[in-house]
């Protein structure tokens, strides 16, 4: 029972949710009207029909006044009642002993009822019943002399009747406007809501970004349009981005693709001509495959880079609180096996941040990369982790030549490579990632001259308050379980 009681209702509101918006707003419309009209005949045919009561009531109390003062005056056995006429008012006189007169030709009226026999009898002076008896009637007994006179009319609901028919016409004739109205309504007021439909069916059919909707309307319907028109902007800042990194990385990736097709081509060649031996020398091919495997290199790390560009902030790695010491450590391990013949020197300090420790260590792993590149093999690459205020700083030091005034506005840009790296390996995506990590943790990063003539590479990121020692043991006791 229970569940067929609740299909009703859900299905109700299924169909509900299935209406256009504009059907909504002219079924609410309607609704309202209706139960405005409904509540309105209610107030109004009961503010009627007490009127007319009381009208009834006070002309009743009127005729019997006058009938009293004439049984007063006549008696009431020869008070004259003049024949019923057919229409009008009822009268009856009630005499001491309980017997009654009428006029003659009169309807019969409802029997006496005890309340006004002691009306009669000189208990109460006078009484207003209604009564069910054939159609009903309203009788009002008044005490005159030793008995009492009644006088009844027939109570007529015809004229509620009458105005509640006509309550109903103009509740229906009002339904059927307000419905009519509310669709007006509707339309009017979601014909931006139209246009933006057809502008965003348009983009989507078309790939066409480039045209803003116009900006119509206000209140709701222009931060709809300024929101529609700040995602279309952010959608051609993301498509410029995409068809900037494509174009880029095709470029960056030509001379190594170029390089490497050469070489593996002259293998091909002189492999084939049998000549492979005899035109290069043991020392010769050695070089050449040795060339062929930084290549390769060189486009594996271009290929993680472009990666992690691309991926842009989206990440599945959580943020958690870490000590930044420990990640400077991984990074600096991991710097020195890609880079045997420099060396890394670390003055580290505890600093607790907030962050994602895979790609803060990839930041500073780009780093001390970038250092090593520049720095002589004779010079350490030094490695700074302190704590400023509230700012937990890093620094990297290399000795080699500095960096141009002319390019340090743009060494953190995606691709930038100063004219003195061409020579270099690298894409120049190193350090745009160590930016976007940094400003995916609300850091700074910065370019100055190194006090050994060299870069000095420095990131500020937001220190933490270190755990305390039960968060510690907890931590701890996590990592066992995992």
């Amino acid at each position: 029972m229970t569940r067929s009681g609740g299909r009703g209702p859900r299905r109700w509101i299924r169909w509900w949710r299935r209406q256009s918006l504009r059907t909504r707003m002219t079924v609410i419309a309607a609704t309202a009207i209706a139960v405005s009209v409904f509540v309105s005949f209610q107030v109004a045919s009961e503010l009627m029909d007490r009127k007319l009561r009381a009208t009834a009531a006070d002309q009743l109390h009127a005729d019997s006044r006058v009938l009293a003062a004439n049984a007063e005056r006549a008696g009431l056995a020869q008070v004259p009642l003049p024949p019923y006429p057919g229409s009008g008012r009822l009268v009856r006189v009630i005499l001491p002993d309980g017997s009654t007169r009428t006029p003659v030709g009169q309807p019969a009226l409802p029997p006496v009822s005890e309340d006004a026999r002691r009306v009669a009898q000189g208990a109460a002076t006078d009484l207003l019943e209604s009564t069910d008896w054939n159609d009903g009637y309203r009788v009002y007994t008044l005490r005159s002399g030793d008995g009492a006179v009644q006088v009844a009319d027939l109570a007529d609901d015809s004229p509620i009747n009458e105005f509640g028919f006509g309550m109903l016409l103009i509740g229906l004739f009002c339904v059927a406007g307000g419905a009519l109205v509310g669709r007006a309504v509707a339309r009017t007021g979601l014909a931006p809501i139209d246009r933006l439909t057809a502008a965003a069916v348009h983009v989507a059919q078309t790939r066409d970004l480039d045209a803003d909707i116009p900006d119509e309307g206000g209140g709701e319907i222009r931060r709809l349009t300024q929101s529609i028109n700040n995602m279309l902007t952010a959608l051609r800042d993301s498509r410029q981005a995409q068809r900037l990194l494509a174009e880029d990385a095709a470029h960056e990736l030509r001379t190594p693709l170029t390089s490497l097709r050469l070489n593996v081509e002259l293998l091909i060649r002189l492999d084939r001509r049998g000549t492979l031996d005899s035109a290069l020398p043991a020392e010769s091919r050695t070089r050449l495959l040795h060339d062929l495997g930084a290549q390769l290199a060189e486009l594996s790390t271009l290929a993680a880079e472009l990666t992690e560009v691309a991926r842009g902030d989206v990440s599945d790695e959580s943020t958690e609180l870490i000590d930044l010491a420990d990640v400077v450590v991984a990074a600096a391990t991991r710097a020195r096996s890609r880079m045997p013949d420099i060396e890394v020197a670390l003055d580290v300090s505890s600093v607790w941040v907030s962050g994602r420790p895979a790609a803060l260590q990839r930041a500073v792993l780009n780093l001390i990369d970038n250092a090593g590149k520049w720095s002589p093999a004779d010079q350490p690459v030094q490695v700074r982790l302190f704590t400023e205020g509230a700012w937990a700083v890093l620094e990297v030091d290399d000795a080699g030549p500095g960096i141009d005034a002319a390019d340090v506005p743009r060494v953190f840009d995606r691709f930038y490579r100063a004219d003195s790296a061409r020579a270099l390996p690298g894409s120049g995506l190193g350090l745009s990632i160590v930016q976007r990590v940094v400003d995916a943790h609300g850091g700074r990063a910065g370019v100055a001259r190194s006090a050994r003539g060299g870069a000095l590479l420095q990131v500020g990121l937001p220190a933490a308050s270190p755990p305390t020692t039960s968060e510690w043991l907890t931590a701890g006791e996590d990592t066992a379980v995992r």
